[in-house]
């Protein structure tokens, strides 16, 4: 019987991303590939504890237990370890029962090779070389930043997102860094009725959109949020545009360039995605971060 996962979220999880593996990738670093192996095969009894995408995976796999949800998710293990350095990864997914039966352990290449052929929709690394390979392929993607925050309050999902160079393309964004605030806001203004080209999340929104739409809105297990510098009048491109792709955001916060840290820490994010490191840089002292290397802010 042939499996298909064309019908699901498949989000792609690296094993430094889903748990911490801190202590064994400086082993790797410090002391090369054999060592690494050996650290790995003589702690495998050992349990990991839960990295920065630990919260958001138990939660995306929760809405798998809900008798209205019609779109399942699926969660796909992406590593470099081999099988032999990988049992400790699985001992401890299966400790933490978590629903992940599908992986690729590519032995220390990149495995990023094998995100496309699961069909991923999502694909969280703690290596930014995968990552931008995978935003190059047309996937969203993002690093995850290194945090000890973990939200994880209550059952619902919370997903919040930056706008330009990440749910939208980078063109506004270019205008900003070329001519200036002024120029920016000028040009919105006249484009306000124009809506912008998706960015690198835009399909993963859409999907996200589609499973929350499994269960009314007052009752949707998933939140999701815009955060972004932008303020008025440059709110107004951003509304018409998601209203064109027919897609809902719950939440749209217009910050006009004040610090997103604390308002991200009001909406209790389980995942924040944001294209500027700087932005990235705080967002992670109040929770789960990922930068998505994408743009032009990103192009040094």
């Amino acid at each position: 019987m042939e499996f298909r996962l064309d019908d699901k979220l498949v989000v792609a999880i690296s094993s430094r991303a889903l748990f911490d593996l801190e202590d064994g990738h400086r082993v790797f670093t410090e002391q090369g590939v054999d060592a690494y192996c050996h650290y790995q095969m003589s702690h495998e009894n050992e349990i990991l504890e839960p990295g920065v995408a630990f919260g958001l995976v138990r939660k995306l796999l929760a809405l798998n237990h809900s008798d209205r949800s019609r779109h399942q998710v699926e969660v796909v293990l992406i590593s470099r370890n081999s099988a032999d350095t990988g049992l400790r990864i699985f001992n401890s997914i299966s400790h933490y029962g978590l629903k992940i039966t599908r992986a690729a352990f590519s032995g220390g290449a990149s495995p990023f090779s094998y995100v496309a052929p699961f069909n991923a929709d999502l694909f969280l690394s703690a290596d930014p070389h995968d990552v931008r390979s995978a935003l190059d392929a047309g996937i969203a993607a993002a690093t995850i930043m290194p945090s000890k925050i973990d939200k994880n309050i209550g059952d619902q999902l919370r997903i919040a997102f930056d706008g330009d160079a990440v749910l939208f393309a980078d063109d506004s964004e270019r205008v900003f860094q070329d001519q200036g605030l002024a120029a920016f806001a000028e040009s919105e203004r006249n484009n306000a009725s124009t809506p912008m080209i998706g960015g690198p999340f835009r399909h993963f929104l859409a999907v996200v959109h589609q499973l929350q739409s499994d269960w009314p809105q007052d009752q949707s297990p998933i939140r999701t949020a815009l955060f972004t510098a932008r303020s008025a009048p440059a709110h107004e491109r951003v509304i018409r545009t998601l209203r064109a792709w027919d897609i809902r955001i719950d939440e749209a916060v217009f910050l006009g360039g004040l610090d997103k840290g604390a308002f991200l820490d009001t909406f209790g994010a389980d995942i924040y995605f944001d294209d500027q490191q700087a932005h990235c840089d705080s967002a992670r002292q109040y929770v789960p971060t990922g930068h998505v290397p994408h743009g032009v802010t990103n192009n040094t």
